[in-house]
């Protein structure tokens, strides 16, 4: 994975080239991405920038002769030794930790850790790396249940890092989510990620960035990834949907209708699994950050669909300026709860409520 590879973001790429060039690489970074927005393949292509070679400008190393383009973008060369183990995930210094739970695709009596579900990781990441939450738990086969990053993890990452780097040179840790690391290994890899080994990196994806532990999230620089279509996506059946029931719940919140906005909030309860619900809820935080975002003028760093931007900015103009920063925690809980098996219903019925006062 190069960074030319990677559609938007161009000077997030070239402030990731730069640190490498300049020899100031942090020992920590958090990107905060919305949800299958492009995190895991930026941090593939800048530890390819950081092994590679024969990095330079479009990926071609310069002769001291060469004069670089103004407008080229740094990049690897994606041919080397180095570049072809880490695009295809199995470079052994560059370690990959995500939440797991047990599974169908793993022994019951086993605990799992991402070691356990390395070849699904590695198959998913390669076919789609603009993968979401979701697709991940079906790709582990723990789709419907709560998945976290254990204890076992950090210590199973901290006994390789006890160790010299197997081919000399950088170490790195990628961390998906660590929202979801559980107190104990939090704390477990704050030292390391605080005072880390030389010449080790960590990166850390993360979708809610207030949920990781401060005390971490404090040691790392955070880079805010604008959110980008996938090049090749489009609209599938689940999003078609979710516009839908959006623009439904929107629109009878603001004509002030109740009951057609609690119909709506039983049309969302309705949908076919917990997982669908909480991606609705993702979706409706998605859809109050562009209303917010039309509210202030700053259309031009949304990175939404058309379809996205044409629902925000319908009704902007009717919502006040403090209803997504007010409800946008709402809509959080809401996911909380319907995780933890709370009755969908009592959810949405409440949340609706709650819009509408608003």
């Amino acid at each position: 994975m190069r960074f030319a590879e990677i559609q938007g973001n161009e000077g997030v790429k070239r402030a990731l080239a730069g640190m490498v060039d300049a020899g100031k690489v942090p020992h920590a970074i958090l990107f905060h991405e919305d949800d299958g927005c492009g995190a895991v393949p930026m941090c593939i292509a800048f530890l390819q920038y950081l092994w590679c070679p024969n990095r330079g400008q479009g990926g071609e190393q310069l002769s001291l002769l060469d004069e670089p383009a103004e407008d080229a973008l740094p990049d690897s060369c994606g041919v080397c030794p180095a570049c072809n183990k880490i695009s295809k995930l199995i470079h052994p210094d560059v370690h990959f930790v995500y939440p797991v739970t047990g599974g169908s695709l793993i022994p019951s009596s086993a605990k799992p850790t991402s070691l356990s579900y390395v070849k699904q990781w590695r198959e998913l990441v390669l076919a789609n790396p603009f993968f979401t939450e979701r697709d991940l738990n079906e790709a582990l086969g723990i789709e419907g249940k709560s998945s976290l990053i254990s204890v076992a993890d950090a210590r199973e990452i901290l006994g390789r890092l006890a160790f010299q780097s197997l081919e000399g040179g950088w170490r790195a840790v990628v961390v998906y989510l660590p929202e979801k690391m559980n107190a104990d290994a939090a704390n477990r890899l704050l030292k390391s990620i605080e005072e880390p080994p030389e010449r080790t990196l960590f990166l850390l994806v993360t979708h809610a960035p207030e949920k990781v532990l401060p005390t971490i999230a404090s040691r790392c620089q955070h880079i805010r990834l604008v959110p980008v279509r996938r090049p090749d996506a489009a609209p599938g059946e689940d999003e078609a949907e979710e516009l839908e029931l959006m623009g439904s719940l929107l629109e009878s919140v603001t004509g002030k209708d109740l009951s057609a906005a609690l119909e709506a909030g039983e049309a969302i309860a309705a949908l076919p699994s917990r997982e669908r619900i909480k991606d609705f809820l993702k979706y409706a935080s998605r859809t109050l950050r562009n209303v917010f975002l039309v509210q202030q003028g700053l259309t031009e760093i949304a990175g939404a669909s058309e379809e996205e931007m044409a629902l925000a900015r319908r009704f902007a103009p009717q919502l006040k300026r403090s209803f997504a920063r007010t409800i946008l925690p709402q809509l959080d809980r809401g996911a909380m709860l319907v995780d933890r098996n709370v009755n969908a219903k009592i959810v949405l019925c409440d949340l609706v409520n709650k819009m509408f006062v608003l």
